[in-house]
């Protein structure tokens, strides 16, 4: 492995770099350059060299929703090391490579609900917003009050949530390209916040495959249905192709068993959507994203 330092910060940009440990599938080959980045000055140098060089690249927070090509990432990926949050009273300034899970149960452990459901659930709160995630009847938009975000251009811009929209599984920045540097988000005060959240913890363990590698729920519910149900009543749960299968205890997970590679996803993905069509006409909309090998 090469590497090679960059001159104006500390980061160190690193070659051949295998991505697998960098995604809870374990799924994915080699990125050409790969760097992690710990500041905002970090982060901005990062960027401007990848726009110099002309380079493709992808910034990654805790990989929860993400599948790798196979042959990797022909660009730079940049891992989001920007961690940690400040109270200011019931608002939390929350850094956007903060885990999802550890910031939802400390926020707990002092007396603030909100993100009961967020605990056990892998991600960055960066991933969260980009996302909109949630469980449990809630979602993280309901507590944004800002987001502050810096774009391809390394121009930084605060967005109160009245600039942002928020739907299912979607956020405004699906469509803008930059990078989620933090958000403002308002907890209110509960003390029975962390018993919820134990609760939820110990039935997610019941019901979820939380020791297998996986990228969580693949696709997204519908007005109509519950995909975990439709996929169930077709009859898939088990089904496997290669290393990949669709789990046994919650049919809208597809697990690695140890040596599932992206294209064995891919395929599976494509057959559950093309039985759940055939029987019953719905269209099930993906919620893992595929990340190319080059730029399309």
């Amino acid at each position: 492995m090469n590497t090679q330092t960059s001159k104006e910060c500390s980061f160190t940009w690193q070659t051949n770099v295998c991505l697998a440990p960098y995604s809870t599938f374990k799924i994915g080959g080699e990125a050409k350059l790969f760097a992690k980045v710990s500041s905002k000055k970090e982060l901005l140098s990062a960027l401007s060299y990848c726009h110099e060089n002309d380079l493709y690249y992808y910034i990654l927070g805790k990989g929860s929703n993400t599948l790798f090509d196979d042959r990797g990432f022909d660009g730079a990926v940049i891992l989001n090391g920007l961690a940690g949050f400040e109270q200011k009273g019931g608002a939390f300034e929350v850094l956007s490579g903060t885990s999802f899970s550890l910031f939802a149960m400390q926020s707990a452990k002092i007396g603030y609900g909100g993100l009961e459901y967020a605990a056990g659930i892998p991600g960055s709160i960066g991933g969260a917003i980009f996302m909109n995630a949630g469980a449990s009847g809630q979602e993280i938009a309901s507590l944004v009050e800002s987001v502050d975000y810096i774009n391809e251009d390394g121009k930084y811009k605060c967005y109160p949530k009245e600039e942002l929209l928020f739907k299912y599984r979607w956020s405004s920045f699906h469509k803008m390209k930059g990078f989620i540097f933090s958000a403002s988000l308002r907890l209110y005060p509960d003390a029975a916040a962390r018993k919820v959240q134990i609760e939820l913890i110990n039935k997610r363990k019941q019901t979820q495959p939380l020791k297998e590698p996986s990228c969580g729920c693949v696709f997204r519910n519908g007005k109509e249905f519950i995909a975990g149900k439709l996929i169930d009543e077709m009859n898939l749960k088990g089904l496997q192709i290669g290393g990949a299968q669709v789990s046994n205890t919650h049919g809208n997970f597809i697990i690695n068993r140890g040596s599932a590679k992206a294209q064995d996803v891919k395929d599976l993905v494509q057959i559950i959507e093309d039985n759940v069509f055939e029987k019953t006409q719905y269209k099930l909309e993906r919620e893992i994203r595929y990340v190319p090998y080059q730029r399309n």
